[in-house]
């Protein structure tokens, strides 16, 4: 986790509340797309535990009022999370397609970046209080686009003969993966809490 990261939160309300009366600002969301595919191709969903202002909003606000629950295990399934990739992707270009050419189309498919925005982190508020922080990220289309790509890139590596067992990793991890029982884990965010919180130092990146 970068020292920017609990701040970053701030700029999803910006995005979501002031881009609707300034929908110039919806463009910041390309910002954010070029930074996912740039960055998954190498580290995964390093993006997602590092610099992702809706994961930063879920982690260090959602998380003072969340039930904290364990995330359901079907939201982890990639049958669940590429139709609502391609749901909101088709959507989203579909609306976009439609409006290239109309009258004050800058602002129009800027508005339309602000909705998408504004739609996904009220459900991800929604279920990162009643559920868990990250309830929202374990199917998050643009989560499961950086598995697709980079899911095997910047492994959490574990030193077994290390490991005591004390399960603090797992309780540290903000996706609930099994980190001291799973070698692979495609959707490890990298925000590197589980390396924090292990006293015997089995855990690296």
């Amino acid at each position: 986790m970068l020292k920017i990261t609990p701040y970053l939160g701030i700029l999803v309300l910006i995005v979501s509340i002031g881009g609707l009366w300034y929908p110039a600002l919806g463009y910041f969301m390309l910002l954010v797309f070029a930074a996912i595919f740039l960055s998954s191709p190498f580290r995964g969903r390093w993006f997602c535990g590092n610099l992702c202002p809706r994961g930063s909003l879920v982690d260090f606000w959602v998380s003072k009022i969340s039930k904290k629950r364990k995330i359901p295990d079907t939201f982890r399934s990639l049958r669940v999370r590429l139709p609502i990739f391609f749901l909101l992707m088709g959507f989203m270009g579909y609306r976009v397609a439609n409006t290239i050419g109309s009258f004050n189309t800058f602002e129009k498919i800027g508005m339309i970046f602000v909705m998408m925005c504004l739609v996904t982190t009220s459900i991800a508020v929604l279920l990162g209080t009643f559920l868990s922080p990250r309830a929202w990220c374990s199917f998050c289309p643009m989560g499961t686009a950086q598995r697709l790509i980079g899911g095997k890139k910047y492994q959490l590596k574990l030193e077994k003969d290390k490991c005591i067992s004390c399960k603090k990793c797992e309780k540290a991890c903000p996706m609930q993966l099994k980190v001291s029982q799973t070698e692979k884990k495609p959707d490890c965010i990298k925000c590197g809490r589980c390396v924090t919180a292990c006293p015997k130092d089995a855990l690296h990146f």
